[in-house]
């Protein structure tokens, strides 16, 4: 499922603060990453299966290994992991409309806060 209302793909970042904004709504970026390319994930374990939010991003300036790169993001997704093939983001998904509604929230609150440090 993938978040378009929210326009993350409009806005570029620093690594290091994209790094604490993220951290600070749940989402860690941990070893998904490259020289290249970003991803920002939260987990939610529910009764209905294991769901990942996910927010990608990829250097357009620098380089992520180095901590000195200028991220633009990509629009967030929601999965779902089946054991043991991995996360499934297709529209074919059934999501729940309670975790829907929670993801909303968190990349509300992720927009908000790029756009204040961009100083939009």
């Amino acid at each position: 499922m993938k978040f378009e209302s929210f326009d993350l793909e409009d806005f570029k970042a620093d690594l290091n603060r994209l790094d604490e904004l993220m951290d600070e709504s749940g989402l860690i970026r941990a070893e998904q990453w490259d020289y290249e390319r970003v991803n920002y994930d939260r987990k939610f374990e529910l009764k209905d299966g294991v769901f990942y939010l996910r927010v990608q991003g990829y250097a357009i300036e620098g380089d992520v290994g180095a901590h000195k790169a200028i991220i633009q993001l990509m629009t967030p997704i929601l999965g779902k992991h089946y054991y043991p093939h991995g996360v499934e983001y297709g529209e074919g998904e059934d999501f729940p409309a309670s975790l829907v509604k929670q993801c909303e929230k968190i990349l509300a609150k992720v927009k908000e806060e790029i756009v204040q440090f961009n100083g939009l």
